[in-house]
């Protein structure tokens, strides 16, 4: 499948044939295992396979097929041959489309979860007309899905060495490149600077910006940014990091998975120094 995603609040007059249902509980969304792959329910409604789910969010079309995300009701048997999967383990077991929307889908229902009273005043808030928002009706506090940027630097030094750390989390030999979350009234291009500075100790210059990716992970923005080394000896900061080096191009350690920007801008370097 490679179709067009198109955002919207509420489906189109007429629109009543089969949608994809995203169904989540605990962060698990429900999914039909057949062998290696995975499948999105594509139904008329959610209420097919036997179930009456809570809070239901119209996403938008992929290609002329509506996509609604809903959240399952804790005490709801699973239909027969269904499971809930964690999102991040179905990557390359679901059509990559859809599991675009996915990632869309479990934010937006993560989102509405936690936010069913209002951080302000503690009334129950109401969704917002027109708006992926909700509204006090007591304070009028309005309230949008949460969304964390973070910026992840691919630093170079010369033609053939990159800067990879290893955090404490990370399983064992893998290596990435560095990220951090963008504080209060800081610029994408300050951070990249701080957060270079605090975990490895090193400085950098021509920073650059490469490209992004959602990471409902639970609720990241990876903004993507390549940068020059321009001084400085390495030194960890090792509350969160492991170890750290310059790994030449021909010789790098165990890399993240290809789902993750990490990997995509490592493969593009890689390539571009090939050439």
């Amino acid at each position: 499948m490679s179709a067009m995603f198109r955002a919207a609040l509420e489906a189109t007059e007429g629109q009543t044939g089969p949608a994809w249902w995203f169904a989540f509980r605990d962060g698990g969304l429900l999914v039909r295992c057949e062998g290696d792959l995975a499948r999105i329910p594509c139904l008329t409604d959610i209420s097919e396979l036997g179930l009456q789910p809570g809070r239901r969010h119209y996403l938008g079309a992929l290609g002329s097929t509506g996509c609604w995300a809903v959240e399952l009701e804790e005490d709801q048997p699973l239909p027969e041959n269904m499971e809930l999967e964690p999102l991040r383990g179905l990557y390359g077991r679901l059509d990559e489309d859809l599991f675009a929307v996915a990632g869309r889908a479990v934010q937006v229902v993560e989102w509405r979860r936690t936010h069913q009273f209002c951080g302000r005043c503690g009334a129950q808030t109401e969704d917002l007309p027109r708006e992926r928002a909700t509204v006090c009706p007591v304070c009028r506090l309005t309230t949008y899905p949460r969304l964390s940027p973070a910026v992840i630097v691919l630093v170079s030094r010369g033609d053939e060495e990159v800067l990879l750390a290893r955090s404490h989390h990370f399983p064992t030999g893998m290596y990435s490149i560095l990220a951090g979350f963008v504080e209060p009234g800081e610029s994408l291009e300050e951070t990249v600077v701080r957060e270079i500075g605090e975990e490895a100790g090193v400085e950098v210059r021509d920073i650059r910006y490469w490209g992004s990716q959602p990471w409902p992970y639970p609720n990241s923005l990876m903004i993507g940014f390549t940068a020059t080394y321009a001084g400085g000896e390495i030194s960890l900061d090792e509350r969160e990091i492991a170890d750290a080096g310059w790994f030449k191009r021909d010789n790098l350690p165990g890399l993240p998975g290809k789902l993750s920007i990490a990997r995509k801008m490592l493969d593009w370097w890689v390539q571009q120094q090939a050439t």
